[in-house]
């Protein structure tokens, strides 16, 4: 990958502080550390405006995001769950190069049929209709030219803004911008690599090879590569096309659930989900099955996170609410230690005024409002895969409900939760389980003795480390730092005054200036000057 050059890096740089001024962020470009703790209504919108001016990659991530719900404010996550990504298709003749370079033959010698105008463009890439050899029909997916050398570009870019926002913005203390950058790199290298968006595909039909109600397209291998995927055409409409006014309410009732029955077999049991239930993605076939596509990205839970969301279930359902922060905790949500009561009085508010309603008169969005308002207010961190799983669970109500308006997605759910702990609780589970932990703790017992030794052993030779965090230590350095800094300067004020006045009272020859000697006098206007700096530089700060 060749590197930025430094023009076009300045010249983007520049492009970005204008673009953040323009839409009231002028703040990331000022020199002062500010603390703009303000929340003016209309953030949202405007910082969604401001990322899709930028471009494609900020759009993409804006939409990560609002996923997590666990770092940005609910009303910026559901203003960004707006962005889209739709962008203007690219020329054929570059489709043309892509499709050759990683085939290794012609668009002719490949396909007896290529539709130069594509069905579907977005940022990464464009989607073709074509027709192989066999006379199969496919789609052909194929990435931009240019995408992997901008996306590079624009993640430099990113982690330099990420610096930026940590130095100079102290509202934004407690969010780890430059990981969060590093999280989305992670996620847009991923969807750059067609080959797993690929074995993704290929997942998702395998786990629904049996299913009388769902089709997943067939990946053609041998017209795929890590910047094409060419999968089996499905005929149908996407549900963002459907006339639904046309539609019965039974009708429509069936396709909310039908498609949110899809989903709920995918998390529940393959424990591996689509993780972009976009009306986009989803099709209705023409035989009344639903069709998935753009498998880019997809979320996994483990069989330890199915038992640990059993158990969760199992605290719930018997009110045993003091052992849900517990719960939690073991599903990976990280919480400050000292705002733990904080929590559990939050979950009890939270879990007392739902519970004995049944689940017709619960509105899902509500409760995914107020479960997103808690986790913000109270600075709580969700592990990656749950993020996935939420912003997918959100997606498929907010989904359902423009199909059939009192659609619920809980009513949905209930039965497969019911099947897990059925599962989970079985007594072959039970034994394959205890198995497990009793070799688990074996292998804890036959390794003590030599992490112990170990620990000895480096304490002997003087090399055992402790080592103590404290995040607010580099905050405490930083007031420190400036207040030296300061303190530095008022001493030279102070100690020219005084020399200055020393020097006029003891020097009776040489030049004078404005009745005071020469020296004096320069050694006055200079220390005025420091003493004028200082008190502009406490004032601008805002810290007296």
């Amino acid at each position: 990958m060749s590197p930025v050059r430094p023009q076009r890096k300045i010249g983007r740089l520049s492009e970005i502080g204008r673009v953040a001024t323009r839409h009231g962020f002028g703040y990331l470009v000022d020199r002062r550390r500010r603390d703009d703790r303000r929340e003016p209504a209309d953030r949202g919108r405007r910082l969604r405006e401001m990322l899709d001016e930028l471009g494609p990659t900020f759009v993409k991530f804006g939409q990560l995001l609002s996923t997590r719900p666990d770092l940005v404010p609910p009303d910026i996550v559901a203003e960004l769950r707006g962005l889209q990504d739709d962008v203007s298709p690219f020329p054929f003749a570059q489709v043309r190069e892509v499709v050759e370079t990683e085939l290794g033959l012609t668009v002719e010698q490949a396909f007896t049929a290529f539709d130069e105008h594509p069905i579907a463009a977005a940022s990464i890439g464009q989607v073709h209709r074509a027709t192989l050899p066999n006379g199969q029909q496919v789609v052909v997916k194929v990435q931009r030219p240019a995408a992997p050398r901008q996306v590079e570009s624009d993640l430099q870019l990113m982690r330099s803004a990420a610096r930026v926002v940590r130095e100079r913005v102290r509202a934004l203390d407690f969010i780890d911008a430059e990981a969060l950058v590093e999280e989305f790199a992670r996620s847009i290298h991923q969807e750059l690599d067609y080959g797993n968006e690929a074995r993704n595909a290929e997942t998702f039909r395998r786990n629904f090879g049996d299913s009388e109600q769902v089709v997943v397209p067939k990946v053609i291998r041998p017209y795929s590569g890590e910047r094409v995927l060419t999968l089996e055409y499905l005929e149908g409409a996407q549900f963002a096309d459907l006339d639904l006014e046309s539609r019965s309410p039974e009708e429509r009732r069936e396709l909310a659930y039908r498609m949110t029955d899809a989903w709920m077999t995918m998390i529940f049991r393959h424990g591996f989900f689509h993780g972009d239930p976009h009306p986009a993605n989803i099709l209705l076939l023409e035989d009344g099955r639903i069709g998935l596509v753009d498998f880019g990205l997809a979320g996994r839970l483990t069989e330890e996170d199915m038992t640990r969301l059993t158990r969760l279930f199992v605290d719930a359902a018997t009110e045993n609410v003091e052992a849900l922060p517990r719960r939690l905790s073991e599903l990976g949500l990280r919480y400050p230690k000292e705002r733990e009561d904080e929590l559990r009085a939050a979950i009890e508010d939270l879990y007392y005024r739902y519970y004995g309603s049944s689940l017709s008169e619960i509105d899902p969005i509500e409760v995914i409002r107020e479960g997103l308002d808690l986790i913000y207010s109270l600075n709580l961190r969700l592990p990656s895969r749950f993020v996935v799983l939420d912003k997918t669970i959100a997606t498929l109500g907010a989904v359902g409900i423009e199909l059939y308006p009192e659609f619920n997605v809980f009513e949905v759910a209930r039965p497969y939760a019911r099947g897990l702990l059925a599962d989970r609780f079985s007594p072959r589970r039970m034994s394959l389980r205890a198995q497990h932990e009793v070799r688990e703790l074996a292998g804890i017992a036959r390794e003590l003795p030599y992490q112990a030794r170990d620990v000895l052993e480096q304490a002997r030779q003087g090399q055992l480390e402790l080592q103590l965090r404290n995040p607010g230590l580099d905050d405490l350095a930083y007031h420190i730092d400036h207040a030296l800094n300061r303190l530095a300067v008022a001493l030279i004020v102070l100690g020219g005054l005084v020399g200055s006045s020393i020097v006029g009272v003891l020097a009776k020859e040489g030049p004078r200036v404005m009745g005071l000697h020469a020296l004096s006098f320069v050694g006055f206007v200079i220390s005025s000057l420091f003493g004028l700096w200082l008190v502009w530089g406490i004032a601008r700060s805002g810290r007296l």
